[in-house]
């Protein structure tokens, strides 16, 4: 059977450790969904944040991640001394989040990823956020006719209308999500085929390497 997994990073991942209270380890994310339903790909959904990076929506797919880094790391080279800690800071740890996407590569992730934005809101604050909800309900539709089963680890109920119509047209669908974050329509829909991906911990925690 051809599965592929779609992963919603900001449904399931994004705020994890806190959350979960424990941290996931995505080598073995992958070895599990490999193992465990036969995947062949991976697509990953994100947001990353690019400062003033030029980045081209019509022309990419796709936040280019070692463009990115390289933009980063010139940033922080040739404007170091004239950020202030805070700045400095804020650059240093958006260019450690490209290199963990890097490494999601190298581990056989297929990412697409937006830029974050920022939004202002009522109470003067500022929002950060990279709604990719959007670009993998396109995907599901794109890839429909390359898979006969998909995991889907996500439990946001926006996803229900193109999971329904998935299942209609025979594809099997299983839903990998954290019970705490999944919307009631999504696991009424999953049934049995639901999974709780915090009972997963055992074999997904990330162990720290021994000194």
């Amino acid at each position: 059977m051809r599965t592929l997994a779609f992963i919603d990073a900001s449904n399931l991942f994004y705020g994890g450790e806190k959350s979960l209270g424990w941290k996931i380890d995505y080598r073995k994310l992958l070895q599990y969904l490999r193992k465990k339903y036969g995947v062949t790909r991976a697509l990953y959904f994100g947001g990353v944040e690019i400062h003033t990076f030029p980045f081209d929506y019509l022309a990419f797919e796709s936040v280019p991640l070692e463009d990115l880094e390289d933009y980063l790391t010139e940033r922080i080279k040739n404007e170091g001394k004239e950020l202030n800690e805070a700045e400095l800071l804020l650059l240093g740890r958006h260019l450690q989040r490209v290199r963990f996407y890097r490494k999601l590569q190298s581990f056989g992730y297929e990412l697409y990823l937006k830029p974050v934005k920022l939004y202002d809101q009522d109470d003067g604050s500022t929002k950060r956020k990279a709604n990719c909800d959007v670009d993998m309900a396109f995907r599901l539709m794109k890839e429909k006719e390359n898979f006969d089963r998909a995991v889907i680890l996500s439990g946001d109920g926006d996803f229900l209308p193109v999971l329904k119509y998935l299942r209609e047209e025979r594809e099997e669908i299983i839903i990998l999500a954290r019970g705490s974050r999944t919307a009631r329509e999504i696991r009424k829909f999953a049934g049995a085929n639901f999974r709780d991906f915090v009972r997963l911990e055992k074999a997904l925690r990330f162990e720290e390497p021994k000194k």
